[in-house]
Order: C-alpha cells, then structure tokens, then sequence
C-alpha cells in the first residue's frame, strides 16, 4: 500500500525533539501504526512493541518495568491495553528527562481511561490523530483554519466540485481501509469495524452488558449528528435511564467515534443554550450508521444537510490538530432559533463563524444567522463563512464571505 503523508507526521517529530513521552490518540484504522513506522524509519535505535500481539501483552503485564527499559526510542502501539506501564514509564522520564523516550499510541483516551493509576501530566504531549482529511486524500495543504484568522482572509478553490461530489466523500469517509472500497465492501468494513469497537474496547473501557442498546444508540446518534444531543430525549427513545445514556454517550466519544462539540457563549448571548452538538469522527462511519447511502441521499434530501454539517465540523476538528493557529470550535444556538454551525475562537478571542449550505444557490436569508453572531462578537468578529456546494468565492459584504466546501483543504 502506497504511504500517504499526514500533517501530523511533521509535529510527531517536532514533539519527539523536546518532549519525553508522545502519545498519539485516536479511532482504530485511522492510520496510527502507519505514520509511527514512517516516524521511526529513519531511527535506528528505535524499538517497537506492539500491545496486540499476544506475547508482548502478556509481557508488558507481568513485568512492566522490565517492558519499558529501552536506551532510545521505545515505541509502545495500542499501549491502553496494558495501563501498568503508566508508572514505569513515568519513573524513568522522571529520573531521565531526555526527550524523545517514549512513542505511545492508543485507541482510546489515554488519560480519560479510569485504570490508568498516574497521568503524564506535565511530561507528555498528546497528539490526536483522525482518519484521513480530505487533503490528504487529495494532496490539498488542509489550511482552512489558518486562511480565516489571516489578517485578510484569502480561500482557494478547485471550482469543480458540484453536490454529488461532495456526497460522495461524505459516504466515503477517511478510513484507510475504507476508501478505496467499492461501496459494498465499504459498507462490509463499517459493519465489522463497529462490532468489532464494541466487542473490543466499548464493553473492555465501560464493562457493558446490554450490547443492543450501545448498537441502537448508535444508530439513532448518527441519524441526529450535527444536531444538539438531548439526553432526555435519547433516554425516553430507547427506555433507558438518563445516566446511562450518558455513560454510553462518553464511551463512544472515549473511543472515538464521536466527538461532542461545545456550546460558545459571551457575555453578551444571555439565550445562547448551552446543549452540546454531536458529530462523529468519520462522515463515511456516519452515513453508514443512518443508512445514508447516495441513492437514499437522492430520495431524501433532508437528510444531507445534517451530513455535510457533520463532514464539514469533522474536516475543521482535524485541521486544529495540525493549525498554526491555536483555537477551539464551538457551536452556537440561542432558544429564539439563531444558530451558527462552527464557531472557531482564537485563544485571543477573536471568533469566526462558519454556517453550511447543502446548495448551489445563495439568499440573503442564508447570512441572517451570521449576521446575529457578528452582532453578538462584537469587535471580537474577525469573519464569516458561508460554505455551500457551489463553485465561486464571493464577498458578502461586512467581512462575510461565501466559498465552496472544498475551500476547506484547498486553502493554505
């Protein structure tokens, strides 16, 4: 299989280069082991041990601090499985504080599992890795983020892409395994990659006995992704208790299938609700938990606007983790009905709004919601951004702009 570079590639090793311990987090398939052996190609001394071989586990959790001795790099893949290495590891960074001792990786939170007896705190940093961007897909620069807080806000497109192109990413996905599918085969790997999540690591992290609720609520989240998640409401759809459906909900984010996006207020947005909004780390994995396939897409046309919101909040999520600049995405509500998609806010408070159109046709109604968060910013709004499926970039006036969607990995 031909090597794919990812963006992260370059900040692994910048972070090796002055931080003892680096974690690399995120979905099983999404290419983690791949972009470590590229990593270490070039490292010699490195040694890797691989937790989902079975005598390395049984290794790692009878003697742990044997495990862990290595003079160079020690890379350590799917280290969640075997949390006794925590404490040596962190023994050894706290006698030697060289950099670049340990590579871990894992498919589950690391720091957020309840049997890890220590944290890395202050002697780690973490890197989250996502399936595929679509720049990587493409060869694109994935510079939305930087291009928007620029001090004049430039956005590249190809101007080729139409609606059905854009579906189609969408029930592709990221996943390496994923997609180069055809499309029944993509959805034979969906299928087994879910059991399989569930089997593994859901019932392994939450020690879950009831396995049809956890397949249920997951497909009634991706039928509601990119929509507020209403505990409440999930609760009384599946006749189970609140608290539950809370702890399923946490799990599926602790492994990263989904990710929920916080609710951006100031002091200004008194009625701005403070619900959380629910994406999923892959549009391919989504569209296949609702049954959204492009000929169903084509008969229901409502259902494509959730889908390109949740694409578009889940292109911009990975773009973060690679960004110059430094912010946080949000979304925005208010309970008269003002909603804005994405908010991005810099960590020097200036804030960007992003909405998203399942169109090719603009109206100055598509702007109203935008409008309402530049009044609410203030001199905080830097700009906004109208992404919709047309073909042109073009000004709106008082720092609105429209752009199409593949302006989110053409732009540097």
């Amino acid at each position: 299989m031909i090597y794919r570079p990812r963006h992260l590639e370059s900040i692994i090793v910048e972070a090796l280069a002055d931080t003892r311990v680096v974690i690399i987090n995120g979905a099983r398939q999404a290419g983690k082991s791949t972009v470590v052996r590229e990593v270490v190609r070039n490292r010699p001394s490195a040694r890797e041990r691989y937790l989902d071989q079975p005598n390395d586990l049984t290794a790692a959790r009878l003697d742990p601090a044997s495990f862990v001795e290595h003079d160079g790099l020690l890379v350590i893949d799917e280290v969640q499985r075997a949390p006794e290495l925590i404490l040596p590891i962190k023994a050894r960074v706290d006698a030697d504080n060289r950099p670049g001792q340990y590579l871990l990786t894992g498919s589950a939170r690391l720091l957020g599992l309840r049997t890890l007896p220590d944290a890395l705190v202050g002697r780690s940093e973490t890197v989250e890795m996502w399936p595929f961007s679509q720049g990587e897909l493409d060869g694109g620069p994935d510079g939305f983020v930087d291009a928007v807080f620029a001090d004049s806000v430039t956005l590249t497109t190809s101007g080729t892409l139409d609606r059905a192109d854009y579906l189609e990413r969408i029930v592709r996905g990221g996943f390496p395994e994923a997609v180069g599918r055809s499309d029944s085969r993509r959805a034979r790997f969906f299928e087994s990659y879910v059991r399989d999540l569930i089997d593994r690591d859901v019932t392994q992290v939450g020690e879950i006995q009831r396995r049809d609720d956890l397949s249920r609520l997951l497909s009634i989240l991706a039928e509601r992704t990119a929509s507020p998640l209403s505990i409440d409401g999930l609760a009384s759809n599946l006749s189970i208790s609140k608290n539950t459906v809370e702890r399923y909900v946490a799990l599926f984010e602790e492994v990263f299938l989904i990710k929920r996006i916080p609710a951006w207020t100031s002091s200004a947005t008194t009625r701005a609700t403070r619900q959380r909004k629910l994406v999923f780390v892959d549009s391919g994995l989504c569209a296949h938990l609702s049954g959204s396939s492009i000929e169903r897409l084509g008969r229901h046309p409502a259902r494509v606007g959730p889908l390109m919101k949740s694409f578009v909040i889940s292109e911009i999520t990975r773009q973060l983790t690679w960004s110059h600049v430094f912010a946080r995405m949000h979304h925005y509500r208010t309970r008269d009905g003002d909603e804005v998609d994405a908010v991005l806010e810099h960590h020097d408070g200036r804030v960007v709004g992003i909405e998203v159109k399942a169109a090719s046709s603009l109206s100055p109604e598509d702007v109203r919601h935008l409008h309402h968060l530049r009044t609410k910013a203030g001199d905080k709004f830097h700009c906004g951004v109208l992404l919709y499926t047309g073909t042109e970039v073009l000004s709106l006036g008082d720092h609105l702009v429209a752009a199409p969607l593949d302006c989110l990995w053409h732009s540097a």
